[in-house]
């Protein structure tokens, strides 16, 4: 079986479809997004209704309280309504301005805002969302 080092989990982890889509995800937040991975987590466990669920990759703001949450898919497995609806039980409980569902095919990432929300068409920078993040959590929100 191949392997990966994943920078987050600090260990070799199977290189499955997915985890490809993981790791891939993960070096585009750092590279291209500029989030620290000290600022990053795997595999973020968490209770929704008695349930434990786990995301996938959770972005934190400096306070440490989660702002992005990312689930991935195997680049085979199209991102559905029933996708969104998994990331956004994720959010009933993480509450974060920024969402992403990505099969390394397609990556949708929203942004919430005061009409529920928008589809970014580029990546913000851990800058832009960390003055997102401020916006969101003092009441303040930012104009599309």
């Amino acid at each position: 079986m191949n392997t990966v080092f994943d920078p987050l989990r600090k260990k070799e982890v199977a290189l499955t479809p997915e985890e490809r889509v993981h790791q891939w995800f993960i070096s585009v937040l750092h590279e291209e997004m500029k989030v620290p991975y000290s600022m990053m987590n795997s595999e973020v466990s968490f209770k929704l209704g008695g349930k434990t669920m786990r995301a996938d990759i959770v972005v934190f703001a400096r306070d440490l309280r989660p702002m992005m949450v990312v689930e991935c898919k195997r680049p085979d497995v199209e991102l559905t309504s029933e996708v969104a609806d998994q990331v956004f039980r994720y959010n009933y409980v993480l509450d974060v301005p920024f969402l992403v569902a990505t099969n390394g095919q397609n990556t949708y990432i929203c942004k919430r805002n005061a009409e529920g929300g928008e589809f970014l068409s580029k990546t913000p920078t851990f800058a832009q969302m960390l003055e997102e993040y401020e916006c969101y959590h003092n009441g303040r929100v930012s104009e599309p």
